[in-house]
Order: C-alpha cells, then sequence, then structure tokens
C-alpha cells in the first residue's frame, strides 16, 4: 500500500501547471510591446508585407520574450523579498520549486537573443541592452533596482525609449530614427520612472527589510507620491509643447486632455498613495501609454 503520509511531503521536482505562465507575468508584457508599435508607427512607412512581419515580431519579442525574461529575472532575484511582499507568487509559494525559476530566465534569455537574430542587427543589438538592464536591475552586483532612482529610470529606458526607437529604426530597414522621434522616445521613458515608482507603494515593508531604497522608502510615502506624479506628467507638458511647434493642433488637443484626466487621477492619488496607486496605474497610466501612440502618429513627417 502507498505511503500517502510520505507522498504528501515529497518536495515537489517540477513547477506546477500555469506557475511557469503566472512567472512570466503577461500582464507586463503590455508596455514594451505598445511602444515598438508606437516606434513603427513614427516611422511613417506603410505597415504591409514585410513590415507587418516586422511589427508582429517585434511585438512578439519585446513582450513574451524579453518582458517576460526580466520578470523571470527579477523574481528570482527578489524571492526573499517576495516571501515577504507577496507570498503568493510561484517562487516564494513553491509553485515554482528549487532553481527553476533561475534556469527559466536564462533560457528565456537564450530565447530571446535568438529571435532577435531575425530582426536583424539593430534589433539584435537593441534587444541584448534590454536584457542586460533586465540582469542589472535585478542580480548583483549592480542591483540598480536598489535604487529607486537609477531602477526605474532602467526600466522607463527598456520598456519605452528602447523600444520606441527599435521599433522605429527597424521600420527604416536599420536607419537611425529621426531627431523628433528620439525626442518623444526619450520624453516618454522620463514619464515612465513614474510609473514604476507606482508599483512601489505596494512593497514598502520588504523593501525596507532587505534594503531596497525605493522612492517611497527613501523620500516617504507622500513626497514619492508627488515625484511620481511630476515625472509623469513634465514630459508629456514637453511633448504637447513640441506638437503645437510641429503644427499638429489635433493631436495637441488630445494629449492636453489626456493629461488633464491624469491630473484628476493624480489629485486622488496623492490623498492616500498606498491606497490609490493600484488605482492611478489601472486608470491614469491607459490615458498615458494612449498619448504615446497620439503623439506617435503626429510625428510621421516631422524631420526637425
Amino acid at each position: 500500500m502507498m505511503d500517502v503520509s510520505h507522498a504528501i511531503q515529497r518536495p515537489q521536482r517540477l513547477p506546477a501547471p500555469g506557475a511557469l505562465l503566472e512567472l512570466l507575468k503577461p500582464v507586463t508584457w503590455f508596455p514594451p510591446m505598445w511602444a515598438f508599435s508606437c516606434g513603427v508607427i513614427a516611422s511613417g512607412r506603410p505597415i504591409v508585407g514585410e513590415r507587418a512581419w516586422t511589427l508582429a515580431l517585434g511585438i512578439g519579442l519585446t513582450g513574451p520574450l524579453v518582458c517576460a525574461t526580466s520578470q523571470a529575472v527579477n523574481d528570482w532575484f527578489d524571492r526573499h523579498v517576495d516571501a515577504i511582499n507577496e507570498p503568493h507568487r510561484p517562487i516564494p509559494s513553491g509553485r515554482i520549486p528549487g532553481r527553476w525559476g533561475l534556469y527559466v530566465a536564462i533560457l528565456w534569455t537564450a530565447i530571446s537573443l535568438g529571435v532577435a537574430v531575425l530582426l536583424g542587427t539593430v534589433g539584435l543589438l537593441a534587444t541584448g541592452i534590454a536584457l542586460l538592464l533586465a540582469w542589472m536591475y535585478s542580480a548583483p552586483p549592480f542591483r540598480l533596482k536598489a535604487n529607486g532612482w537609477w531602477g526605474n529610470a532602467a526600466v522607463g529606458f527598456t520598456y519605452e525609449g528602447l523600444a520606441w526607437v527599435t521599433g522605429t529604426a527597424v521600420a527604416l530597414g536599420g536607419a537611425v530614427p529621426p531627431a523628433a522621434v528620439l525626442m518623444l522616445a526619450a520624453l516618454y521613458s522620463l514619464g515612465a520612472h513614474g510609473i514604476m515608482t507606482l508599483n512601489d507603494f505596494k512593497a514598502i515593508e520588504g523593501d525596507q527589510q532587505f534594503g531596497i531604497r525605493s522612492l517611497p522608502v527613501r523620500l516617504g510615502v507622500s513626497r514619492a507620491a508627488w515625484t511620481a506624479c511630476i515625472a509623469m506628467i513634465v514630459p508629456q507638458l514637453v511633448v504637447l509643447g513640441l506638437l503645437v511647434s510641429w503644427a499638429r493642433p489635433g493631436a495637441a488637443l488630445t494629449i492636453a486632455a489626456l493629461i488633464i484626466a491624469q491630473l484628476v487621477l493624480m489629485a486622488r492619488f496623492v490623498q492616500a498613495p498606498r491606497e490609490r496607486a493600484l488605482m492611478l496605474s489601472a486608470f491614469g497610466v491607459p490615458f498615458y501609454v494612449s498619448g504615446m501612440m497620439v503623439a506617435a502618429f503626429a510625428v510621421r513627417g516631422v524631420t526637425g
């Protein structure tokens, strides 16, 4: 007869069904996929034939591969922090046992580089930079996330700016994007710093215990909330000014309306940052990224 107690106590050796997908966090794939799409749109080239294939390949690479890799890397090196902040996650909960989290991170890194070859030199270079920053963000000795300023900047640059510029460059056949596109990509990267700060309000206790100096830990809850809002809004105001200078009044009015909608939500957020960070992230960030696409369509044909 089977020893039931032994069967129950035997440690799990393989990831539980569904735990792998949870580790790769599909919900986080949207920002770089969207930014890459904005880059392709901003190129002004028609999305037909080979470019349609390039867009599909780039979206698949930036989301389910590169971004998913960054999530696996982060969860592996954050497993001790997550045991306090979010013990239900796949690694601290034991649904991904042993060193499987690390193995998945390494495997997804290799697959990402292999697929990036199909996008040519520009795509491979951009993917290499993104993966390097993903490992530097989470892994020692760099562990950029331990500093809220540097860590959030690295993610904002990778998720928004690098993905946008890569999309444009690939659509242009490897050419350097126009200065106007580079400016927009840089501005939305800066704004993404504030978006990343919103994610830090839920993890204050664990971050404090393990020495992660996120902005809510470094600055305090109230000051970090104001910093996040300013970081998000100021770059969009600059984008608004650029659209006016480029004679794009329709796009400028749309961006202005999106900024106002965010300000309304931010006014509620700063009153109770820890309780309302998720609210601003869920409802305010879509306004932010909608402005990115508006700007991407508007910048086509602008050479200065």
